[in-house]
């Protein structure tokens, strides 16, 4: 059963085991001083690694000192891409600041449509997604590597009249793809009641918001659909993108980002909206209800650490790619909606300093001493990498 609201646990004991063993001790940095501003705002499955014991080291961490760096001179990094990571790659820019005065990082929250794209040209040195590269960017690009950095979880909420917030309504990813497009339109359609007996569900009109900008959280939104209602959701909106056009209903309302979702649900009555996990703390204060979803076992869960790790502890290899779906995954009480959050980088870059910074902040992010301890996580409700996904992305920054 899902849990009610709470602060959010700490990560389980055998995650906890397992970041512990991973620790690792980087050498000291000397590094010159500089005053740069860090951050700025607005600006399936295949094979690879295995989580088995013959397949990934014990302490796949240790490899992460090969990319410590201290620049003679400054380096500036461009950041850009997806709003779900943006509040952790903000933290991180500032903490790898304090680590080496002379790296800085901007950030800016823009898509993760943008994140790619801008990867892809060039014209950022990180990209930020959601989403792993689609083929025809990997086919028409193929320097550019996707690397996990954490993972992270979408949300749905929801205001709703008179539904308090500790209620946890029970939606499945059918019901979801049938208000989406159009089919069901009101609170207390019987296919909801059906999933919330008692419930005093209203006759408002649903309001189903979805992200203008292209988007990795609305990827993984439509992937759970795709994944939970495949031939009536294709026949609806096509199927799963990060740009896809959804149904045209005249209640819908397009938001920018997952701020300009979380705003608009807050002040829409009868809203619903996926939201990224990192928006948690936000929307719990805006007041909004958080869904428990359906998983494939037919368990209704909610976002929560256990249940986050639960869905990525049923993925047992991550391909040589970084690459892969955890959407909809067979853990019965997991939640069915996590992903690995990505950085996208260019594996050749024509200024060595550049990639060193890149390969060195990145490095950083994933360090459970670091940016992956809990001090930075917890924050954003995230989770570390398992050891297994640490070891491919390890291998991928040795491509930059």
């Amino acid at each position: 059963m899902a849990e009610h609201h709470r602060p959010p646990s700490r990560r389980p004991l055998r995650l906890a085991a397992l970041i512990a063993a991973a620790a690792v001790t980087l050498a000291a940095c000397s590094s010159n001083s500089a005053t740069t501003t860090t951050t700025s705002s607005g600006a399936t499955t295949t094979t690879g690694g295995s989580a088995g014991a013959t397949t990934t080291p014990a302490n796949p961490a240790a490899g992460l000192s090969a990319f410590e760096t201290s620049p003679a001179s400054a380096v500036s990094l461009s950041e850009t891409g997806s709003s779900l990571l943006y509040p952790l790659f903000g933290a991180w820019a500032v903490g790898v600041k304090k680590q080496w005065p002379n790296l800085s990082v901007t950030t800016a929250s823009t898509g993760s449509g943008a994140g790619i794209s801008g990867a892809e040209s060039g014209t950022v040195d990180i990209g930020a997604s959601d989403a792993y590269l689609p083929a025809a960017t990997v086919a028409s690009t193929p320097g550019l590597e996707d690397i996990p950095l954490a993972i992270s979880a979408q949300q749905v909420d929801y205001n709703v009249p008179g539904i308090p917030a500790s209620t946890h309504l029970k939606l499945t990813g059918a019901v979801l793809a049938d208000i989406y497009s159009g089919k069901i339109t009101k609170w207390n359609d019987s296919a909801i009641a059906a999933l919330n007996p008692g419930a005093p569900l209203p006759s408002t009109t649903i309001v189903p918001l979805h992200r203008s900008d292209s988007s990795g959280d609305t990827f993984l939104f439509s992937t759970y659909l795709n994944s939970s209602d495949p031939s009536g959701w294709v026949a609806a909106a096509g199927g799963e993108s990060p740009s896809i056009t959804f149904p045209a209903i005249s209640s819908a309302v397009a938001e920018t980002g997952n701020s300009g979702m979380l705003q608009g649900c807050k002040q829409t009555s009868g809203c619903v909206a996926y939201i990224g996990i990192s928006y948690l703390t936000q929307a719990i204060a805006a007041g909004l209800g958080e869904a428990q979803l359906q998983n494939k076992s037919g368990n209704f869960e909610l976002p929560t650490t256990a249940t986050i790790h639960a869905e990525a502890a049923s993925f047992t290899q991550v391909p040589a790619s970084g690459a892969i779906s955890l959407i909809y995954g067979p853990a019965t009480d997991g939640y069915p909606i996590i992903n690995f959050e990505y950085a996208i980088v260019l594996g050749g870059h024509a200024s060595a300093a550049v990639a060193k910074a890149v390969q060195a902040t990145l490095a950083w992010a994933m360090d459970p001493r670091y940016g992956s301890a809990a001090s930075y996580l917890d924050v954003v409700h995230f989770q570390p990498l398992p050891a297994s996904a640490l070891s491919v992305a390890i291998a991928l920054l040795k491509k930059i």
